[in-house]
């Protein structure tokens, strides 16, 4: 039986006239084929090489187009320098005041910020450094390390108010001085407000509960005059909680938060103050952490698994930070005094680089910040010399693989976050009818304690 060729019909009524149409079709499909073919070249041409045209592009304008999707360069020095640029540092304790007061007395006149100054801290260094805030301590020694007995029951320190007026008074007029680089802030949106007024905002800290007086009404007008944290212990205990000492534990009064400690915190937390527990006792900081209807702030601490001393937070205490109900949000504002982050001559870049890292691998990232201690510490780690020098430690999380995400919460976002909780819980307490504390601490002889209602 003869093959049928595929091209032609199974079945024809007129065998001779289906093959001459069928050879008629045959040449209409090759040209057909051919036009097709032609088409699909110059289009797969077309997108050849509009897809080379795009690589081109997208080489040449890397820069410009990574700024637009918030990409960060691959280089860590110029990816640190990016992320700056939107989420500039915000530090939670700088001692500016206190260099004011040790080196100058608190004559202000007697240095300009616009020039290089003895200490970490300058406004030309804090732009390189793309500082966006931070908060000015308004610190006092305790009167054991300014050579004086406070007594046992803490009823010699009254002039350490006076002290600590004196500098929250030199920190205001600091910032009125130099209005043009520095803005006082109150809230969070007081430091978006200056972010986007190319200002500093200048936030103001207490540190210790010494510097109170024994008084929740020294707090209250605090509060007044601008302070947004307080650090419940210094390197003493005080009237409201015992400290945690320095690189050793010292011995403890309370066990941890005073009677009125816990009505401090409660106060604290109705005004919208942050309650910082850098500085106090391992117990302190545990009942704080289980009393606080707020969140709170480590402003200048460490790690103690990675340099174990007194100073540094344990991680059972780290442990207790988190965002889940059974936790408390926080932010531990890593330190930068080489005393607290490594052994003699081994502090740098790198070892404060460890204490964030491993303070993320307890709380999650979004909890960790930079508490640096400028113009406070007497030496630095090396690479981070002064204010300047934030990028390159940003550079170095940026190497350990933190995106632009944790980053920003690094440098500042995680802190604003606790801030705005702690606006947001003070404003349902009052909400709810929560009125001042009138509580007087019980060694006081003064006043008569508040009667019970």
């Amino acid at each position: 039986m003869a093959s049928i060729d595929e091209r032609e019909p199974l079945l024809s009524a007129q065998p001779n006239l289906a093959r001459d149409t069928d050879v008629g079709e045959h040449a209409a499909k090759d040209a057909h084929h051919r036009r097709a073919t032609t088409v699909r070249a110059v289009g797969y041409g077309v997108l050849t090489a509009a897809f080379v045209v795009a690589v081109v592009c997208m080489l040449f304008f890397w820069d410009k187009i990574g700024r637009a999707v918030g990409a960060l360069p691959g280089n860590p020095e110029d990816a640190a320098r990016r992320l700056l640029q939107s989420a500039p540092v915000i530090n939670a304790l700088v001692d500016l005041p206190e260099f004011a007061r040790t080196v100058y007395g608190n004559n202000i006149s007697a240095f300009d910020l616009n020039q290089p100054t003895l200490g970490h801290v300058d406004i030309p260094r804090l732009k390189q450094g793309q500082v966006g805030g931070f908060f000015w301590s308004v610190y006092t020694a305790c009167p054991a390390h300014a050579g004086l007995d406070d007594g046992e029951d803490f009823l010699n320190s009254t002039w350490r108010v006076r002290d600590t007026l004196e500098q929250i008074d030199v920190a205001k007029l600091l910032i009125e001085r130099y209005s043009d680089t520095f803005q006082l802030a109150l809230t969070t949106d007081d430091v978006k407000y200056a972010a986007k007024q190319d200002k500093i905002a200048s936030l103001l800290g207490v540190e210790g509960g010494h510097q109170l007086g024994n008084s929740l009404a020294v707090l209250r007008q605090y509060y007044e005059l601008g302070v947004r944290y307080m650090t419940l212990t210094h390197m003493c205990n005080n009237a409201f909680a015992d400290s945690g000492g320095y690189l050793e534990p010292i011995k403890t009064k309370w066990g941890g938060l005073s009677p009125i400690g816990y009505k401090l915190i409660e106060e604290m937390n109705r005004l919208g103050m942050l309650v910082d527990l850098s500085h106090t006792s391992d117990d302190t900081a545990r009942q704080a952490l289980k009393h606080t209807k707020a969140p709170v702030i480590w402003s200048h601490s460490s790690a103690r698994a990675v340099h174990p001393i007194a100073r540094n937070v344990p991680d059972d205490v780290l442990e207790m930070v988190g965002t889940s109900e059974d936790k408390v949000d926080a932010v531990i504002m890593v330190n930068f005094a080489p005393q607290f982050v490594a052994p003699p001559g081994k502090a740098d870049v790198k070892a404060v680089a460890d204490h964030i890292e491993h303070i993320a691998s307890i709380t999650g990232k979004q909890h960790v910040g930079l508490g640096s201690d400028y113009d406070g510490i007497d030496s630095t780690p090396v690479g981070l010399e002064d204010v300047s020098k934030y990028p390159a430690l940003i550079a170095e999380m940026y190497s350990r693989g933190w995106n632009r995400f944790d980053l920003a919460g690094l440098t500042s976002r995680n802190l604003l976050r606790v801030m705005a909780g702690v606006e947001r819980a003070a404003a349902e307490l009052r909400a709810a009818g929560a009125t001042p504390a009138m509580d007087v601490y019980e060694k006081r002889t003064d006043l008569p304690r508040r009667p019970e209602l």
